[in-house]
């Protein structure tokens, strides 16, 4: 996977904070002993990570993803050798983007509570301008969808609209294990977009279509994602706190995170991206939109705005970024210049009324 996600090319920082494979031998029957207890750090894990999977099924809410992420890491650390200093990095790095994330789920509710809106027609007319006069998700559904009986393209859409409770937290694991200045960066841009979409839930509370459907302004429509994990069976998939809690919000619409994120990927990772990988970052934000269109849970003007503040994101954090290291680059550079020892001058000697023409005299002839 990180030859798939090829970064920059290296810098200064790259490894600050990484695991470094463990130096140095050791002796002795204790030291020995501690090198083959290492080697069960992934089995144990897998093994953990298999009974919970058969015993609960996917691990969808935040904080079960970051749980077993990790996990992983602390099972990473251990098997390379790194032991409680391996344990102190994860839990440096980790726990706060948990505690954040966290924060964002209890606030988010908070949007449903505002005392203006929710919206409805503005994305509902700007659909149906995009439709023709009537809203793609209608189009869609009464062209695709048979309720009760699920097809293969139903559950391809499941499977991409589940991929956004956990695709990014995967792939910051994998920078933060291989690329750790990669993995601040793509940090950054993620917290960054996900706590402008939460203000803007709360300044622009909208209602998405099934909802619309629900009140009587659109045609009967089905929430597909929730409709086929009911048919097979599977427990619905949801965010900590969107089972029926009061801390779930039901008109955060605009913008839409889900397609959001897949389209930070996009823009993140793509200038240094091989071209078939391009074609996969370039797919995922076009799956993810059929199925959130199809699937009743955004209009597709929700999209565009998700998109444009993926790009706002990706690409403000990297101007400042650059700004702050041209910074860095420039006073790093007047430091040196203040402390740049400065070559002695040699003193002249005076010279004294006549020597010029002594000097022209060689061999007795006066040069003229």
């Amino acid at each position: 996977m990180t030859r798939m996600l090829r970064p920059a090319p290296p810098a200064p920082s790259e490894s600050a904070g990484r695991l470094r494979p463990a130096t140095g031998s050791r002796t002795g029957t204790r030291s020995r002993a501690l090198a083959r207890l290492r080697l069960l750090a992934w089995p144990l894990y897998l093994t953990a990570l298999l009974w919970y999977l058969g015993t609960y099924g996917l691990p969808y809410t935040n904080d079960l993803v970051f749980l077993w992420l990790m996990g992983a890491l602390v099972a990473a650390g251990v098997h390379s050798g790194h032991g409680a200093r391996g344990f102190l990095l994860v839990l440096r790095d980790w726990v706060p983007v948990m505690a954040v994330v966290w924060t964002y789920s209890l606030l988010r509710g908070y949007g449903a509570h505002t005392p203006w809106g929710p919206y409805l027609w503005p994305q509902q007319r700007a659909d149906e301008v995009i439709g023709f006069g009537e809203t793609l998700t209608v189009r869609l559904q009464h062209g695709l969808y048979t309720p009760g009986s699920p097809q293969w393209w139903d559950y391809a859409a499941v499977t991409v609209y589940m991929s956004h409770f956990f695709a990014v937290f995967v792939i910051l694991a994998v920078l933060w294990r291989r690329r750790h200045d990669r993995f601040r960066h793509l940090l950054t841009c993620y917290l960054v977009l996900t706590f402008a979409g939460f203000a803007t839930y709360i300044l622009y509370p909208a209602v998405p279509p099934w909802l619309s459907s629900q009140e009587g302004h659109l045609p009967e429509l089905t929430r597909v994602v929730s409709d086929v994990l009911t048919e097979s069976g599977l427990p619905r998939a949801a965010s900590v706190f969107e089972n029926g809690s009061q801390f779930a919000n039901d008109v955060a619409a605009m913008p839409s995170l889900h397609s959001a994120y897949p389209a930070m990927l996009l823009f993140f990772f793509w200038p240094t991206a091989a071209r078939w990988l391009r074609v996969l970052l370039a797919a995922y934000p076009l799956a993810m939109t059929f199925a959130l269109v199809y699937g009743a849970e955004h209009y597709l003007v929700d999209v565009f705005v998700g998109w444009a503040y993926a790009a706002a994101a990706v690409y403000g954090v990297r101007w400042l970024r650059g700004r702050r290291r041209a910074r860095s680059l420039a006073a790093s550079r007047t430091a040196v210049a203040r402390v740049e020892p400065v070559e002695p001058v040699e003193p002249v000697e005076p010279v004294e009324p006549g020597a010029g023409v002594a000097a022209g005299v060689t061999g007795g002839t006066l040069e003229r």
